[in-house]
């Protein structure tokens, strides 16, 4: 039975770039009777109003109600309990791919996903197709010449470029390995290199360190044994908008691209933007303030261009650089800015080809570790060996130019020192799991495999042979030299008092002041929260900020005015309204002018705090708007607007 290319498919996503990728997605697979949905109450409206969907597609976290709780609802309704659900999530981890199969979805695809992948869920969700079984051991994997047959799997980026120059010197004729014969398989992105790897499709793969981390926890038998690269990825910000003092404001309230949860480049990300002071990860486990989207790297500049309310994006290099030179964006940093010579890519083997095949894989790494210090030394060669690797078929329109610029950059990507040092992968476990909450430990003893390491890399002069100290320190992020200059408090504020105390709200923050009008009381909600008001067809919670703080109530008056802010919520921001005494003015403050806030003495809580900044017309309180709420209180109020 083949499908029916005109049933009706209910996208759910609140991105709007991101549902126009994926509707052209489900377009090339052919399908074109799309309904949107911008979050899961819409969704639950649609389904309500729509019986004949056939299928749902969703994201995970969205606002107001998201993914999971989509899926919940529709498994305890029993119009919905059997309709196929695919959610298409950024949680690229396997942990929350196993909460959304126990919860009732038919399948779940990580965010970026290709056509291929999208249309073999659907027919799996139909019973059109059964999910491939785990690979069977097969016997010697032997070309016609007796050598043994690696097939490795890469994606298109300056990243894998080792492996291009190998392959390269090989069907040249510069090298004639004496034990295996190469494959290398380009896939479109990284689902297709996970999956392969994990299905014993290929026998190795150039793959993220922490998606290799996460595979192993959960039993995939693989093991690393060298790394791919340092450095080599690329942050750039969206030219669209004014970047000026405070710059954190840039990205607050913004969506920021990254190429998969499960990367170096989230980490990078979120170092980078908690040294700045805000609060940046995929939505759904804090109130975050710089909201994390995953999206092909490819497409990153394109979705960049079409979104104005996206700040920019960290990813593998060129595909930073061809945004600059596109005129779409502007260079913010290099990784190595945040983390000198950090590992990212690492080359992976399954574990019963290290086991068979010592000898090749032994052979493979030797001229791997050659290769790598072969693009360090002859940069104008890599370069043009890179468009044909990265790019054969000319999809990504990359120059040589670009690539000898990537490559000679001295900040940017080096491929001379791959030894796999376990403490930077310790570096990378400890702030993922601790400090992002993202995996779960592994056993690195177990996980990395140096022998082959320990010989290949044993007499080059840069890199960390066996039972000795890499060139560069290692396993300690270093804070950028800017930090303090990006994390400045200094900018222009909104002004307005309670009682005598003078308060600041960056302006950014704030959308609009209004006066009084109609409050709709809610019961059950916290003593200072006062209702919702209707303002042009958006429903906003208003809270008292005299009450908020503990203070004394006072009666309204002709002064007495609402501030319209937008603040950080579980899945995103939202609008609420603050009722104040007075406004008064917008000044601009210096950071000189600013001092940290107290420890203890002021009514409002040491956390809400920016600082304490000494004007002319008196001392004035520097608020944080977002963290005015706890999660609990901004939830209830959430679910209450």
């Amino acid at each position: 039975m083949a499908l029916d290319p005109q049933m009706k498919i209910l996208l759910v996503e609140d991105a709007g770039t991101m549902r126009k990728m994926e509707a052209r997605i489900l377009g090339q697979v052919g399908f074109t009777n799309i309904v949107e949905a911008v979050d899961g109450n819409d969704a639950m409206a649609k389904l309500t109003a729509e019986p004949d969907i056939a299928l749902v597609i969703s994201d995970w976290s969205m606002p107001n109600c998201d993914g999971y709780q989509l899926l919940q609802w529709m498994r305890d309704q029993e119009a919905f309990k059997q309709l196929p659900f695919l959610m298409a999530t950024g949680h690229g981890d396997k942990a929350y791919v196993a909460k959304a199969k126990e919860a009732g979805a038919n399948g779940v695809v990580a965010k970026p996903f290709t056509p291929d992948e999208l249309k073999v869920l659907i027919e799996e969700a139909f019973g059109l197709k059964q999910t491939p079984a785990a690979k069977k051991e097969e016997g010697p994997k032997l070309s016609a010449e007796g050598k043994v047959h690696l097939k490795i799997a890469h994606i298109q980026i300056t990243d894998h470029l080792a492996l291009g120059v190998l392959k390269h010197q090989v069907v040249s004729g510069r090298k004639n390995p004496q034990h295996f014969s190469l494959e290398t398989l380009c896939m479109p992105g990284w689902n297709p290199v996970q999956n392969a790897l994990e299905n014993g499709e290929v026998d190795g793969a150039f793959i993220l360190a922490p998606m290799a981390m996460d595979l192993f926890s959960y039993g995939v038998p693989i093991k690393l044994v060298l790394f791919a690269h340092r450095n080599g990825s690329i942050c750039v910000r969206n030219k669209t908008g004014k970047y000026v003092k405070p710059y954190q404001q840039f990205f607050k309230h913004k969506t920021f691209y990254i190429p998969h949860k499960m990367s170096v480049h989230n980490m990078l990300a979120h170092m980078y933007f908690t040294q700045m002071g805000l609060r940046p990860g995929v939505a759904g486990k804090e109130a975050v303030n710089v909201l994390f989207d995953v999206v092909p790297p490819v497409a990153m500049p394109e979705f960049l261009k079409e979104n104005s309310e996206a700040s920019g994006f960290l990813v593998a290099e060129p595909i930073g650089s061809r945004a600059i030179t596109a005129g779409i964006a502007e260079r913010q940093f290099l990784s190595s800015e945040v983390w000198q010579d950090h590992p990212c890519c690492v080359v992976i083997f399954r574990e019963e080809i290290l086991t068979k095949y010592p000898e090749a894989v032994q052979e493979f790494t030797n001229m791997l570790v050659e290769s790598g210090i072969y693009i360090r030394d002859h940069v104008d060669e890599a370069a043009e060996i890179a468009v044909t690797f990265l790019d054969p078929q000319k999809k990504i329109g990359l120059e040589p130019v670009l690539l000898r610029n990537v490559l000679s950059d001295p900040q940017g990507i080096t491929t001379d020192n791959l030894y796999p040092v376990r403490e930077d992968l310790e570096t990378i476990q400890d702030y993922m799991t601790s400090k992002m909450e993202i995996g779960r430990r592994i056993n690195l003893a177990e996980f990395v495999d140096t022998r082959f390491a320990d010989i290949a890399c044993k007499n080059v002069p840069t890199a960390a042979g066996a039972g000795q100290e890499a060139s560069q320190p290692r396993g300690a992020a270093r804070k950028l030299g800017i930090d303090q200059t990006l994390a400045s408090r200094e900018g222009k504020y909104l002004i307005f008092t309670l009682g005598k105390e003078r308060y600041g709200l960056g302006i950014l923050d704030v959308r609009e002041i209004i006066g009084l009008m109609a409050i709709h009381e809610l019961p059950e909600m916290p003593p200072f929260f006062k209702g919702v008001i209707n303002l042009r067809d958006k429903i906003i919670p208003v809270m008292d900020m005299r009450g908020k703080f503990g203070m004394e109530s006072a009666e309204y008056d002709a002064r007495t005015c609402i501030i319209v802010v937008e603040v950080s919520g579980l899945t995103g921001s939202r609008l609420i309204g603050i009722i104040v005494d007075a406004v008064s003015e917008v000044v601009t403050i210096k950071e000189q002018d600013v001092e940290d806030p107290p420890k203890f003495g002021s009514v409002v809580d040491c956390q809400c705090l920016l600082g304490m900044a000494k004007l002319a017309e008196g001392v004035t309180i520097l608020l944080d708007i977002d963290r005015l709420m706890h999660i609990q209180e901004s939830v209830q109020i959430g679910e209450a607007a």
